[in-house]
């Protein structure tokens, strides 16, 4: 063999172990979260040094160069990432996918764009400097409603951190942000129709700091709202993550912020101001006259329009009674329509609205209280000794967050749909020692008492932000990260699937991320 012939053949082997074998490849494991479905490791890695070229069809082309660029691999006529339609399509339903990648190609199969998004964030997790690990990876969630909360009513945190957060919600591969923007403590969305609610509702003149009935205050106003056209902004930038926006529109307690801007729409008939306390407020909705139901449809009817979601939250929880109670021309429509107790008259309420929800093509949730077990034995203005009698309408989804196995089986005996967010293991404004990240990791939306004929029941599961003691940015990032990950590998990893040691390994490169981009976080381990 001569000896050009001998240089063209060590460079001809060089350029093909640059672009697909081990001995250019980082040594370390696949570390994804949340961590694939099935997952084989092959030899070798592929190189993007030189750039890379999308071929077929996808929605998504701008959002993966838009998201390498940030890795330093530019669009060019290096390694094909290749989307194809699924060869075997009922494997892997809307958000499944299936990534393959070996020599110069990365190829990501899905039934459509939900699941090629999906595989783009698995591509993205496995970029390590230039290169992509040789993986065949075929990947379904467990559940299919993956779920963070953000409750902004108690502060308003903006457009541009909501933003952000939905960025690492679809890392994550989570596909629903509960907003939570109307509540006591203010009223965070515009509504044309009625204009004082965010004029009036949307501020308040102080609040309460560290902890319940502390006594003190921060000493300053607060206030801020969403006008419709940030509304329409976020909604659309959630969307082209795969996120659908569900809002919670509080209905008939926690309403203290709407019955300040408009007096009428209370039981007690009596001028309030926004709380600066925050906890439960004890006058309702007045749910007896004709215009407060017309006032929630009419709101309603704007969050059609804004919120394309398939599902409109209406809270439902920690309604006092006392209210009701007292109010006699609140008895006399109980007596002249049968309604026996409080919990009846806001069932029958509930059952009116969720008729209008379905009639616009939507489905309504709430908190477990709707059903009517008094699940507050403790709460002073709402000692309840007989439970409801009316029933639930049967296409409300039940959001439980409070109360043991029994009330969960019930529930799902029942034929409700279910989706888990168990305060005590998903209730984000816990602190670290409460709730730290292995047992956030550890909760599982299907109780392991719960009869399996009954597991289909659980659609999936929720974490919850709430915002009483966060008041600032920072504060919302310690609370929600790292345990976020938790629930997302809990929402989309089977059972079967799932380890603690391995994904707690895994958090390392998923911090390194967040501090590329200044996100503030928790604790990863706690010492109880």
């Amino acid at each position: 063999m001569n000896n050009n012939l001998r240089l063209l053949i060590i460079a001809l082997v060089a350029g093909f172990m640059a672009s697909c074998t081990t001995y250019e490849c980082p040594d370390q494991p696949v570390e994804i979260i949340p961590y694939p479905n099935q997952l084989q490791v092959g030899d070798g890695c592929v190189n993007l040094a030189k750039g890379f070229q999308v071929i077929g069809e996808t929605t998504h082309a701008a959002y993966l160069s838009s998201e390498l660029s940030k890795h330093g691999i530019e669009a060019g006529k290096g390694v094909k990432i290749l989307f194809k339609v699924a060869e075997n399509p009922n494997n892997l339903g809307e958000e499944g996918y299936r990534l393959s990648a070996k020599k110069k190609t990365i190829t990501i199969e899905a039934n459509g764009i939900k699941g090629q998004f999906y595989g783009i964030q698995t591509l993205l997790q496995m970029v390590n400097g230039a290169t992509v690990a040789a993986v065949e990876i075929e990947d379904v969630p467990a559940f299919g409603w993956r779920a963070y909360m953000l409750d902004e009513s108690r502060y308003f945190h903006g457009e541009t951190f909501v933003k952000q957060v939905l960025d690492q919600m679809a890392y994550l591969k989570m596909n629903v942000f509960h907003w939570h923007l109307i509540d006591d403590a203010g009223w965070r969305i515009e509504i044309k129709k009625y204009p004082l609610l965010t004029e009036v509702g949307g501020s308040r003149a102080d609040s309460e700091i560290e902890t319940w009935k502390s006594g003190k205050t921060a000493g300053v106003p607060h206030s801020g709202f969403y006008t419709q056209d940030q509304i329409k902004s976020i909604v659309k930038y959630a969307a082209e993550r795969n996120i659908t926006i569900m809002p919670e529109f509080e209905m008939p307690g926690h309403s203290s912020a709407a019955i300040a801007a408009y007096t009428w729409l209370g039981t007690a008939g009596k001028d309030i101001d926004v709380p600066i306390k925050f906890g439960r407020h004890y006058d309702n909705y007045d749910v007896t006259k004709p215009e407060v139901e017309q006032f929630v449809k009419d709101v309603l009817n704007e969050l059609f329009e804004l919120f394309p979601s398939n599902f409109i939250h209406i809270g439902g929880d920690e309604v006092g009674y006392k209210s009701w109670e007292d109010a006699k021309h609140v008895q006399q429509y109980m007596k002249e329509n049968g309604i026996n107790t409080p919990a009846d008259l806001q069932i029958a309420f509930t059952n009116k609205i969720s008729k209008f929800v379905e009639s616009k093509g939507r489905r309504m949730m709430g908190w477990n209280e709707i059903v009517g077990i008094n699940i507050h034995k403790d709460f002073e203005e709402k000692k309840v000794d007989k439970e409801a009698e009316t029933e639930l309408a049967k296409n409300v989804v039940v959001h439980f967050w409070k109360g043991d196995i029994k009330l969960i089986t019930d529930v799902a005996q029942r034929g409700y749909s279910i989706v888990n967010s168990l305060h005590s293991s998903t209730y984000l404004d816990y602190d670290y020692k409460r709730l730290d990240l292995k047992k956030a990791y550890e909760f599982y939306p299907i109780p392991e008492d719960l009869d399996k004929e009954y597991h289909k029941n659980i659609v999936g599961l929720g974490c919850q932000m709430w915002s009483e003691w966060t008041p600032t940015n920072k504060d919302v990032e310690r609370q929600t990260f790292p345990r976020i990950a938790a629930y997302a590998e809990t929402g989309w990893t089977k059972k079967d699937n799932k380890d603690y040691t391995r994904f707690r390994k895994s958090m390392d490169n998923l911090i390194l991320v967040w501090d590329g981009l200044n996100i503030s976080y928790g604790p990863l381990d706690t010492k109880k």
